[in-house]
């Protein structure tokens, strides 16, 4: 219990004294999140939108794919990228492997399902009369689906949030892909993991305290958000 008060202490200390390894760690860890989370966005809620709008042969068994991606375990999406960034790997020449890219590569691919399926349940929920109303009215494709989002944009953010909470906490891929250099890779959720291997538990905690904070900080945002 002892070095648990310690590490909250320490946290406050890290925080208060401007770290600079610390803030690295934060200002990395956010910038990842948020490119990773952006171009999950971009890919997840309109593929959700077209598996909604059409019916087609296998659009249940894509749906069921889209769930059981969402519990994809991350060492399996880093050992798979980095089987495909390696040196000896097809994309190797794009020398991505020990990157920021690399890992926005990976978390791309854990937060897209996540956003996606739950944006799919969200629009199904939504009244069909939303949809068939915009229609009637004149209004186009465009027009109709920018109606259901409307109706959705609550439950559509919750995606979104989830999408992140899914990739700022994550490790595995994190540490397979970008190698936890300092200064360079190293998030916070990395830095939890080197420092709690080297027996700093009360580093480890304050580094949890605040990575909680962060993200408890950036889903007030999203609350506030979903208000306006």
């Amino acid at each position: 219990m002892s070095y648990i008060l310690e590490g909250i202490k320490r946290a406050a200390l890290l925080l208060a004294n401007g770290d600079p390894e610390v803030f690295s760690a934060v200002l990395l860890s956010l910038r990842v999140s948020a490119t990773s989370l952006a171009l999950a966005s971009a890919v997840g809620v309109p593929l959700a939108f077209i598996i909604a709008a059409h019916k087609f042969p296998g659009r249940r068994f894509l749906t069921m794919v889209l769930n059981t991606l969402m519990a994809l375990p991350t060492v399996v999406v880093g050992l798979t990228v980095y089987a495909l960034i390696s040196r000896q790997g097809p994309l190797g020449v794009l020398g991505l492997l020990y990157t920021p890219k690399a890992m926005i590569l990976g978390q791309v691919i854990l937060a897209t399902p996540i956003v996606s399926a739950l944006t799919l349940a969200a629009i199904e929920n939504v009244d069909p009369r939303a949809r068939e109303t915009a229609l009637t009215l004149g209004g186009g494709m465009m027009h109709s689906s920018l109606a259901v989002l409307r109706e959705a944009r609550f439950a559509v953010m919750a995606a979104v949030a989830a999408g992140f909470g899914r990739v700022i906490a994550e490790v595995g891929s994190a540490m397979m892909l970008g190698g936890n250099i300092r200064g360079a890779t190293r998030t916070m959720s990395t830095a939890i993991a080197l420092e709690t291997a080297k027996g700093e538990f009360g580093l480890g905690i304050a580094l949890g305290a605040i990575l909680l904070t962060v993200a408890f900080s950036i889903n007030v945002a999203f609350h506030y958000w979903q208000k306006r």
